[in-house]
Order: C-alpha cells, then sequence, then structure tokens
C-alpha cells in the first residue's frame, strides 16, 4: 500500500505546475479581452508563465522518455510532476531562461533532470531521450503559431496576437539552440551515442562550458544576424512576420517605452 501511495504521488500533477498554468490562462484571458489597465504588464505574466509552462513540458519530456527507455529512478525524483523545484539545477532551468528573456528575448535552454544513463539500452532510446525535449518546444511553436498559419485570426484581438508571436519566437530560438551539437545541449545529446568512447572522453571535459560558448558566438554582431534572420525566416514559413514578434517583445518589456508603431489600436 505504501509503495501504491508512492508512485502516486510520484507522478501526481504539482500544485506549482497547476499554479502556474493558472497564472497562465488568467494572463491570457486579461491580455484578450484588455481587462488589465496596462496591457504590457498582462502580455509579461502571460508569455513569462507560458514560457515557464513550456520549460516544466520539456524537461517531463526528457523525464518520461527517459522512465520508458528504462531509468525507473524518475519516478522518485519527482520529474514526472512537473514541479520545477523538483530540478536538478532550478537556476538553469527557470530563473536563468526567464532572466533571458527580460534582458533579451532569446529561448535559453535549460538543462535539469538528471538521468541515469546507465539504466538505459541502446543507443537510439539516448538520442530519443536527448531529442523529446527540445521537440516539445517545437509541438509549443507549432501550438502558438497555429492561429497565423490557419488563417484564424479574425476576432483574435491585437495584443494577444503579439503576445503569440513574441512567444512564439521564444519556442524557436530555444528549439534551434537545443538542437545544436554542443556538448551540454541536447543536440550534442541526440549524437552522443553514436561517437567513439575516444571522441566522448576528450569531450566530456567541455560540456559545462558549453551553453556559454554558444552565447559567446551569439554575441558576435554577423553571427548574430544570421541566427535571427533565420529564426524569422522560420516564423515567416509560421505566418508570423517580424513586425509582429517585435511588438510582442516590445509590450512584454513593459518597464521601458514601448514602441509607438506597436499601437494596440492597430
Amino acid at each position: 500500500m505504501a509503495t501504491a501511495t508512492m508512485r502516486r504521488s510520484d507522478r501526481r500533477i504539482s500544485p506549482v505546475f497547476l499554479g502556474i498554468v493558472a497564472v497562465t490562462a488568467v494572463a491570457g484571458w486579461a491580455t484578450w479581452t484588455g481587462y488589465a489597465e496596462q496591457p504590457g504588464f498582462a502580455v509579461f505574466l502571460f508569455v513569462t508563465a507560458a514560457w515557464i509552462v513550456s520549460l516544466c513540458l520539456h524537461e517531463y519530456a526528457h523525464a518520461r522518455t527517459a522512465l520508458h527507455s528504462g531509468d525507473i529512478s524518475i519516478e522518485a525524483k519527482g520529474y514526472l510532476t512537473l514541479n520545477p523545484l523538483k530540478y536538478t539545477h532550478a537556476l538553469l532551468s527557470i530563473v536563468l531562461p526567464v532572466l533571458f528573456v527580460m534582458m533579451g528575448g532569446i529561448g535559453l535552454p535549460g538543462g535539469a533532470v538528471f538521468i541515469e544513463r546507465g539504466r538505459i539500452q541502446g543507443r537510439w532510446r539516448h538520442s530519443l531521450i536527448s531529442a523529446a525535449g527540445p521537440l516539445t518546444n517545437v509541438l509549443f511553436a507549432v501550438v502558438c503559431t497555429a492561429p497565423f498559419w490557419l488563417d484564424s485570426l479574425d476576432g483574435v484581438p491585437v495584443v494577444f496576437r503579439y503576445a503569440l508571436a513574441f512567444l512564439a519566437l521564444l519556442q524557436v530560438t530555444a528549439a534551434i539552440l537545443n538542437f545544436l551539437p554542443v556538448p551540454g545541449l541536447d543536440g550534442y545529446g541526440v549524437i552522443e551515442p553514436w561517437l567513439s568512447h575516444r571522441i566522448r572522453r576528450q569531450v566530456e571535459p567541455f560540456a559545462p562550458f558549453g551553453l556559454l560558448a554558444v552565447f559567446a558566438v551569439l554575441w558576435i554582431p554577423e553571427v548574430n544576424v544570421v541566427f535571427f534572420d533565420a529564426v524569422h525566416a522560420l516564423l515567416r514559413g509560421l505566418g508570423i512576420d517580424e513586425f509582429q514578434s517585435y511588438c510582442g517583445q516590445s509590450l512584454y518589456r513593459f518597464w521601458t517605452d514601448t514602441n509607438p508603431i506597436c499601437s494596440v489600436n492597430a
């Protein structure tokens, strides 16, 4: 009986996650209806909460895939509860990604769930575990952009449209960065099982610095332009132009002066 109770609690959705979902819903409603006195603040709450939800789902995808691949320790660690406080590196997986959104409007990949790889057999399973997280960001981006590429924007308020466009930009940047074959990122985790033991040993010391290296490279203006050109090209393919995502970010950063071209009365 105790074991059964433990298993139920290890899989039960955390009230913390449900609270974040509730904030997303309420802020989304305020953004849609214009109920908030400051639309920018409503957009900020909606996008931030939705971004945290996507981060939780990203890590859940890793954990759930690992569980079905053989790592039964996942349940006891609380990863299936969607509680961000259970993550191994809450700072890297929640706090820093939110700060980067606030500062620069880019989806920072996180790294949180500890998977006991020795329990998992088969290179394809290891690759799938690593791919599951960024694939969640891809799915989230598809959902956010659905009203645009389905041409179903009639009746969708402009502010909510901008908020969705900015949220989609975050998901696309997170997916692209996560899929880079750089040590420490999920993209490297996808190809790592197929590398020789010698190469893996040589690369392993650089894993903790992989993400820092990526952002250092993105700091180079020429690289930054190429990266965001690729991001906006993907968004255009999904029906979102650069103006919409820019205005979403402008409204999100409500503590700065919103660009007048992003009039909510447009």
